[in-house]
């Protein structure tokens, strides 16, 4: 009897003997058609998982749990739920889940059942959880259709209904998630049929996903605990958010699921939330994203000695020394002057369409009695200037601070949009980028042809991400 006991015990376990002895980490890929390499030539090695596996190398085994079809949700006209290849991701154990279930949900047969759609995925994330392996559970994010029938696969709802659905179940069950719609905003030669990747669209998605599950990550590191101050958290696209007032400033700091190791981060000046792209990404690589609201000082002294300030809050609540320095428009002026005064605490600077020549921007004010401007009177008053002479004769914009900037031998981006109404790319971008260089500095220029002030950052911030990435050693 015993000898029967053990030997069943065998067979019905053996899956978790196998991994067991192999001592390999079980990668369960659950999806629809794009999972299971629809459309795909020789799809078993070209589909995403089949790509991810090489990637990942020896020590993971990746499955493909693929179902043409299938929805997430339960009263979906395809259940992913009753289908064998459910059963079987279950039947594995596996040590990680990635669920790319939302694009069929988006269907005109379906979509009248999304208020059903968050409570069925997260019924769906505990039948996985709950197994004895407890996998790591990563979210994808519906990848974009291009597809004109608004029947079918529908990128307005996917955008709209679908997606925010998925951060909010990333958010209220604490689990990973990975925006597979931004990488592929501008990539429709890559979906032939206007739905599914092609070979190097799988490509594309399984390297976004090999970038979160191959990372060093610090899973003990919580600087919501260190901060030690009462904090108001909130949802930022599926991360936690912690507002909170220090010196008398409302701040910010967003989370990633877990820190990457040396808990690297990026300073947000100004606009906070606006193309959030890039941050989102970055938040899926373990940085954290921080937010200090000095914005009616336009980087003035007053505002430096406020960042200064929060800075050695963050760095003592264990944030890394440098900082990733993010600035859009105004937000240049904040970001270069704070680098000015401290070149050994940034890691590098991306600025979008960057207000860089105070002067420049202020000529537009000068002169003309029937234009009124906030920001014209704010900044005389923030820097003392009394007559308009005392502006076009100021000295404190980052274009007069390049010999203290180029001392931090960071790397600079800047986007700048060649047809920008608001801050002329000849006065700011350009003629910094001539200084930086003529010091020998680290900068790179992307123009951006055509294109007005707004919109900033790019649909796919891909560029953006890889130069952040690279400039800090995260690249993989």
């Amino acid at each position: 009897m015993i000898k029967y006991l053990f030997f069943a015990f065998f067979v019905f376990t053996g899956v978790e003997v196998k991994a067991q002895t192999d001592g390999k980490i079980k990668v369960a890929c659950i999806g629809a058609s794009i999972t299971y390499g629809a459309r795909l030539e020789n799809r078993e090695q070209n589909c995403y998982p089949a790509q991810l596996q090489k990637m990942l190398g020896d020590k993971y085994q990746v499955e493909n749990y693929g179902v043409s079809g299938a929805t997430l949700l339960r009263k979906g006209d395809d259940p992913y739920w009753r289908t064998q290849r459910y059963k079987d991701a279950l039947a594995n154990n596996p040590d990680v889940v990635i669920i790319d279930l939302g694009g069929n949900d988006s269907k005109l047969i379906n979509r009248i059942h999304l208020d059903e759609y968050e409570q069925d995925y997260r019924d769906f994330i505990h039948s996985f959880t709950q197994l004895p392996s407890h996998p790591r559970v990563i979210l994808l994010l519906a990848m974009p259709s291009f597809v004109k029938d608004t029947t079918d696969i529908w990128d307005r709802v996917i955008v709209k209904q679908v997606n925010p659905r998925i951060q909010n179940v990333a958010y209220t069950e604490h689990a990973e998630v990975i925006d597979m719609h931004s990488p592929f905003v501008n990539k429709e030669a890559n979906m032939p049929d206007k739905i599914h990747p092609d070979v190097t669209g799988a490509g594309i998605m399984a390297q976004n996903v090999y970038r979160v599950i191959a990372q060093n990550r610090d899973t003990d590191f919580n600087i919501f605990n260190n901060l030690k101050m009462r904090v108001k958290q909130s949802s930022f696209y599926g991360y936690e958010c912690a507002d909170f007032t220090f010196s008398g400033r409302p701040c910010k700091i967003v989370k990633p699921k877990f820190a990457a190791k040396g808990h690297p981060w990026v300073w947000r000046a100004r606009f906070w939330g606006h193309e959030p792209q890039t941050d989102i990404a970055l938040l899926q690589q373990g940085f954290h994203i921080v937010y200090c609201d000095v914005v009616e000082m336009l980087g003035n002294d007053e505002a430096i000695a406020d960042w200064n300030s929060y800075y050695r809050l963050l760095n003592k609540a264990g944030l890394a020394k440098k900082a990733v320095m993010e600035g859009m428009s105004r937000g240049g002026v904040y970001v270069f002057n704070w680098a000015a005064q401290n070149p050994d605490k940034v890691a590098c600077v991306y600025a979008d369409n960057p207000l860089l020549n105070i002067p420049s921007w202020a000529t537009k004010f000068i002169n003309k009695p029937n234009v009124k401007d906030d920001m014209f009177l704010a900044l005389k008053k923030d820097y003392d200037l009394t007559t308009d002479d005392d502006v076009l004769n100021f000295k404190g914009s980052p274009v007069d601070k390049v010999k203290q900037i180029v001392k931090g031998n960071y790397p600079i981006l800047i986007l700048c949009a060649d047809a920008d109404e608001e801050v002329s790319p000849q006065d700011n971008t350009l003629l910094f980028e001539q200084k930086i260089k003529e010091l020998n500095g680290n900068i790179t220029v992307m123009h951006k042809p055509g294109f007005k002030h707004h919109p900033h950052s790019f649909p796919n911030p891909a560029p953006i991400v890889d130069f952040i990435l690279k400039s800090t050693g995260y690249n993989l």
